[in-house]
């Protein structure tokens, strides 16, 4: 395969997945809605119930973003126009793509049925485990391992991590389950810290 196709390749899912994140950040929002022609008590009671969408909402484009971000610096990394980068590229869309039902599940059950809140958790396991799947088990491109990579791998891997242990939690509890994702907001915090320290130092790649 000569450059130009696997660059024609390359641009072709990076469009496909900007598409797809697109598509799914949009469908997070249409469960959020309030009836029409409602009095005042109903209209704040109406408010108080989208109070969980919401919030299932604001968590899930950022974690959506943060793929989307995660998405971008694997395909400028790894050759995707190799058949087996380029399938396990599009499972990871796919997994992106059905992000919005069990976002849906967790802002309706996600205190009261455990496997809304296992579904959830599985889905964002899953995507991450795509990307560390790739960084990790497909040819990269000529620029070698960095420190960049090194710590996006790490990224992946704890968030991975997290999320899969979260399943048999919420069956436990769901409420312990989603509080076990709290943990990775200081792992993020300093591994996004010293990706940044590591741009700058070596003038990798920008992720996203």
């Amino acid at each position: 395969m000569t450059d130009s196709t696997a660059a024609v390749r390359t641009a072709r899912l990076t469009a496909l997945s900007d598409g797809v994140f697109a598509i799914a950040m949009t469908l997070l929002v249409l469960d959020i809605a309030v009836p029409p022609d409602l009095d005042d008590a109903g209209f704040h009671h109406a408010l108080r119930d989208q109070l969980p969408n919401l919030g299932a909402y604001a968590l899930s484009f950022l974690v959506l973003s943060q793929f989307w971000r995660d998405h971008r610096y694997v395909l400028a990394r790894v050759d995707v126009s190799a058949t087996n980068a380029s399938h396990l590229a599009l499972i990871g869309l796919g997994l992106v793509a059905l992000l919005p039902f069990p976002t849906a599940l967790l802002a309706e059950y996600g205190s009261a049925q455990p496997l809304a809140t296992a579904a959830y958790a599985t889905g964002i396991a899953a995507v991450n485990g795509v990307h560390l799947a790739l960084l990790l088990g497909c040819e990269t491109k000529d620029a070698p391992a960095d420190a960049v990579q090194r710590l996006t791998v790490i990224d992946l891997a704890l968030s991975t991590a997290v999320f899969a242990v979260s399943v048999p939690l919420a069956f436990v509890n769901p409420a312990i389950g989603m509080l076990s994702w709290t943990a990775l907001i200081p792992a993020k915090a300093i591994v996004s810290a010293r990706q940044r320290r590591a741009e700058r130092e070596e003038g990798a790649v920008p992720i996203g």
